[in-house]
């Protein structure tokens, strides 16, 4: 296994798979052009929160600075555990575990369906990052904006709310719109 010392979906806390306390993220990477660039997609499990993560490359290095600089911006009661796939880029999960304090789980091999969520999410990013793309192209702003874009956009999912509204319950969307929409006009 490229991975040492991982934690298996099996060992997941059954709290995880209720999906009733925000905080417990599943994750993967996409990779941009010939695989030589990728951005670590994170979508929170409970509110469908979508983060995505700037990286240098599709390596394990990569994988330890992009995910560990994305979950940083997450304060700590709403960053508590991480499923993945086996990728390679995860053979440093020690070190981002270390970084951040989020406990970091390894989805069966070849069972993407454990990780729905996040196969979904990377659909819906896609629309926005093309396969094909190379992906080493766009800013962490770029990225945050098209993250906006998702987050904002109200799901069936959850009763037609937005998963920005239920991951961040205290931010002022009206003020937000306000000022949004002053500047495009």
């Amino acid at each position: 296994d490229l991975i040492p010392n991982l934690f298996s979906i099996s060992e997941r806390p059954a709290v995880i798979e209720e999906r009733l306390i925000p905080g417990h993220w599943e994750g993967d990477a996409i990779k941009g052009k010939y695989n030589r660039s990728a951005i670590g997609t994170l979508v929170e499990r409970s509110t469908l929160f979508t983060s995505p993560a700037k990286m240098n490359s599709a390596g394990a290095e990569a994988a330890v600075e992009g995910f560990t600089r994305l979950l940083d911006r997450v304060e700590g009661r709403k960053r508590l555990s991480f499923t993945y796939d086996r990728g390679k880029e995860m053979a440093q999960r020690e070190t981002i575990a270390a970084n951040t304090e989020v406990k970091v789980y390894f989805a069966d091999p070849h069972a993407s369906r454990q990780r729905g969520i996040n196969e979904n999410t990377n659909g819906l990013i896609r629309q926005f990052l093309p396969k094909g793309e190379d992906l080493g192209n766009h800013s962490r702003e770029e990225l945050d904006k098209f993250a906006w874009l998702l987050n904002a956009r109200p799901r069936k999912s959850l009763d037609w709310k937005c998963p920005a509204g239920l991951f961040l319950p205290d931010f002022d969307f009206v003020k937000y719109y306000s000022q949004f929409f002053a500047l495009r006009s």
